[in-house]
């Protein structure tokens, strides 16, 4: 209701409005009253229903209750607590008071009959429990069924031993944050009471003795995701490649950038280089799931990638190799390893292929033209003939949604007839193209209108052909700014040019 006095008059007029704000609901209000009295809360949590838990927790870990947070943890009586979706951003604080809670739970000998957590996941991601509780999925998935939704997949052994759960996400680099330190220590004092488990695991330059004590707490089998950054010996990595074979579970593997592992030999690699980098390869047959690879400056593979490839079990979906001083043995093996037949993903970025063989890569692009969807040559530094011993396959490559050709040297000519080979490419959604060599003088330098002349006439040759979307043409990056000049709804050229 809204009064207000009329100028004319002088008479009250009475105006209603509808309330945008909706009034807070029963639940809403009996939470706020518990959250006013905690030391009645806390003491009658026993007789709360369980429906309530949830929105509960959620108010008391945003409002920081710390010790409502420990009762109600210790107390929880759902098999999984996800409290890292609510930890969006890192929080020392309420990462104890968690922690402070499931300490509880352990040492009491005393146990409600309805406390059920088996599965405490501290990975800070979105999860299927607060929308069953918020209301947003079926109704028929209320609290009291929840045991029976796929909301976690408890290890039936680790129930039977009553052991709690926890899996994290680990992103452990030389200066851990308080909070890494606090959860790492805390897992290390109970891993013999606890069961820790790790899906996703990225290392910065961590030496091989401490990773080895992380993998003593967190079983290696369960790491789904492996990210490894580091500048270790040949030697290093050999001491690492038994725990790298435990991860049997991997599923994506990402290994960059190790262009720092040199040779003791200068003149090439010794019987000891040998035995660590064939330690390292023999681990690639242990994974039964492997589906995406991604290597980026891993020279020390040199003429051995064909066994990488030839180890694995499973065939990828993503192959990457960046950045690799890549020999016509490697490319040979791209061709013949039946890993690879099924590839939806190909990466060779900065794969510099203008003095090899072009041809086993054209045998890969053929057999897996039926599922490869995105494509990146670029920086391969690929020329006229090469590309034009590709046409074939690609011509039949027709699931393809991305391309990247960027940094490549060819000619208006060779780019023209990439374009009449690509009429079946329906589901491209972003190409990416060279500037043609004819933008460029004498002296490399490039000239703009040539450049957006070229551009325009080989964007107009491709609509005739078929319907475009997102198209590109680009020049090498400038030395002196570093940008490249981009031909798209017209011509952005490099900070140079201002």
């Amino acid at each position: 209701l809204c009064y207000s006095s009329s100028p004319r008059n002088g008479h009250v007029a009475l105006d209603l409005k509808m309330s945008v704000q909706s009034p807070p609901t029963l639940e809403k209000l009996a939470i706020q009253s518990l959250l006013r009295n905690e030391d009645v809360a806390m003491s009658s949590l026993g007789e709360l229903p369980a429906v309530l838990f949830p929105a509960l927790f959620k108010e008391a870990f945003t409002g920081k209750h710390i010790n409502f947070v420990k009762e109600m943890v210790a107390s929880w009586p759902f098999p999984c607590l996800p409290v890292g979706a609510l930890m969006k951003t890192p929080n020392l604080e309420m990462l104890q008071a968690v922690l402070d809670g499931v300490d509880m739970r352990l040492t009491r000998k005393f146990h409600p009959r309805r406390t059920k957590l088996q599965v405490l996941d501290l990975r800070n991601m979105h999860h299927y429990f607060w929308n069953i509780q918020a209301g947003e999925e079926d109704s028929s998935c209320s609290a009291e069924n929840l045991k029976e939704k796929k909301v976690m997949k408890v290890f039936h052994r680790y129930a039977l031993r009553k052991r709690v759960k926890v899996i994290v996400d680990l992103y452990i680099c030389s200066c851990l944050k308080e909070e890494q330190t606090c959860l790492l220590k805390w897992a290390q004092q109970r891993k013999g009471s606890l069961h820790f488990c790790c899906t996703k695991m990225k290392v910065w330059n961590l030496p091989v003795c401490v990773i080895r004590e992380i993998l003593k707490v967190f079983d290696p089998q369960h790491i789904t995701e492996l990210e490894l950054h580091t500048e270790w010996t040949l030697l290093e990595l050999a001491h690492f490649a038994p725990y790298f074979g435990q991860m049997r579970n991997l599923q994506k593997a990402f290994l960059a950038p190790l262009h720092r592992i040199m040779f003791s030999n200068s003149n090439g690699i010794g019987d000891r280089e040998a035995k660590c980098i064939k330690k390292f390869i023999s681990q690639f047959s242990k994974f039964n799931c492997l589906q995406h690879l991604c290597m980026f400056c891993v020279h020390f593979l040199g003429d051995h990638m064909n066994q990488v490839l030839g180890c694995l079990m499973t065939p990828l979906e993503t192959l990457s190799i960046t950045y690799y001083l890549i020999s016509q043995k490697d490319l040979d093996s791209l061709s013949r390893s039946q890993s690879l037949f099924q590839l939806k993903h190909l990466d060779l970025r900065g794969v510099v292929l203008c003095d090899l063989d072009i041809m086993p890569l054209r045998g890969l692009l053929e057999k897996v033209a039926d599922t490869l969807e995105t494509l990146d040559l670029q920086w391969c530094r690929m020329t006229d003939s090469q590309l034009y011993a590709l046409l074939p396959a690609l011509r039949h490559c027709c699931h393809l949604t991305t391309v990247n050709f960027y940094s490549n040297n060819f000619s208006v000519p060779i780019l023209k007839d990439l374009m009449q080979h690509t009429a079946n490419w329906s589901r491209i959604r972003v190409e990416q193209y060279p500037a043609p060599l004819e933008c460029y003088d004498d002296l490399a330098q490039v000239s703009v209108e040539r450049f957006a002349e070229f551009s325009s006439e080989l964007m107009y040759t491709l609509g005739v052909i078929r319907q475009t979307k997102n198209i590109s043409f680009a020049t090498d990056i400038c030395h002196t700014c570093g940008q490249r000049c981009v031909y798209h709804n017209g011509c952005r050229l490099c900070c140079c040019w201002h």
